[in-house]
């Protein structure tokens, strides 16, 4: 199996497992203290239908009014400053749902806003989050010269610590200025910032809905601004550092398998070429090949097909050997000292001579110098 499809594989279970464990989880931590506020809710309905004398009917008509009303805590939503406000979350995925378009045409223009700006935001907060860690890491490589330091190189490890304290830092700052204006906890400002900034927008906390923040309190409303869209570029380019890198190694290895194949045939067509170019130049190579094809010339020498011949011939004869004819001259003067000594006929028994560790049954092809001046013919 590929190694693509492993990692898809892998990738799918791991994230169905994720989902199982955290739905244990929620629902261990969550389901008991749902239960008990459905009960208080339940009784706090029972005491406000006696204290008033509603009807099921009445009280059901009030909750229908003070839930359309919530929306509009915050005074007008459809300001321009509301709306600038509802566009980043269209756009950036967020979706708080603290105001939603009423009209069909507000819903229609608001389906196809999205569908442009939704790919433009994610192609912007990418190319900028990749800018940023441009900068950075030239930035990191300039204060390592600076220092002295002997490796100046900046490492990927060094950019996902800086990108980590990045979020953290970011995260922090949110919090503590949302925390004074919206009067919550460090901890509750904390997690919408990580809520919003994630994009994950579940709307229990939302910005700007107090005290018409949106109409009283141009400053506040600037900055809420600027920080959701400073926030989200700083996840986007540790995302861009991090997630993104795993996002692209499918697309890495089928480069990385296509040029491993092209590779291959290309060194296939160059084996058969060096194969035909040896053939034609002569040495002891060729005497080697001719003699391992032909298995006739004697019972003992071991056959090969041409395909194992092809990538068995450079790892057994030595360049020298291979290459050089003057070795037998000079070894063996006699083309018949070794002949006629075995009783089967057979010369493989004979004296080994200098070569004899190249194969079995080759031992004694350096006595026949004939050979060499046959090979043509064979």
């Amino acid at each position: 199996m590929k190694r693509q499809n492993v990692r898809t594989l892998a990738l799918i279970i791991c994230t169905f497992t994720y989902l199982l464990v955290g739905a244990a989880v929620f629902d261990a931590l969550e389901s008991d203290e749902e239960t008990t506020e459905k009960k208080k809710l339940e009784k706090k309905r029972d005491e406000l239908k006696s204290k008033y004398n509603l009807t099921l009917e009445n009280y059901r008509e009030l909750e229908l009014v003070v839930l359309k009303l919530k929306p509009h805590k915050a005074g007008m939503q459809w300001t321009f400053a509301g709306s600038f406000y509802f566009a980043i979350t269209v756009i950036t995925t967020i979706g708080y749902g603290h105001a939603a378009p009423s009209t069909d045409g507000g819903k229609v223009f608001c389906m196809f806003y999205a569908l442009l700006g939704i790919p433009l935001t994610l192609v912007m907060f990418q190319s900028l989050g990749e800018r940023i860690n441009t900068l950075v890491k030239y930035l990191l490589h300039r204060i390592k010269k600076c220092l002295g330091m002997r490796r100046a190189e900046v490492s990927m490890a060094n950019m996902v610590i800086i990108g980590f304290f990045s979020c953290i830092s970011t995260l922090c700052i949110g919090a503590a200025a949302f925390s004074h204006y919206e009067q919550w906890s460090f901890f509750h400002a904390y997690y919408y910032c990580f809520i919003t900034l994630t994009t994950i927008g579940f709307g229990d906390y939302v910005a700007l809905q107090k005290d018409a923040a949106l109409q009283t309190m141009p400053q506040y409303v600037a900055f809420s601004f600027v920080y959701i869209l400073t926030g989200l570029t700083v996840i986007g380019a540790f995302l861009n550092l991090v997630v993104l890198r795993f996002m692209t190694m499918n697309a890495e290895d089928e480069k990385r398998d296509a040029e491993h194949r092209a590779l291959l045939t290309r060194n296939g067509h160059s084996s058969i070429h060096t194969t035909d170019t040896n053939s034609s130049t002569g040495g002891f190579r060729n005497v080697y090949a001719e003699v391992l094809h032909f298995q006739s010339m004697c019972s003992c020498l071991w056959y090969k097909s041409r395909e194992k011949l092809q990538y068995s011939i450079p790892m057994i004869i030595p360049r020298d050997l291979s290459t050089s004819d003057t070795c037998i001259e000079q070894n063996h003067p006699s083309p018949g000292q070794y002949m006629g000594t075995a009783s089967n006929g057979c010369i493989c028994n004979n004296q080994h001579s200098a070569i004899s560790s190249v194969s079995t049954g080759l031992h004694s092809l350096s006595a026949f110098r004939g050979l060499m001046k046959r090979r043509s013919s064979v």
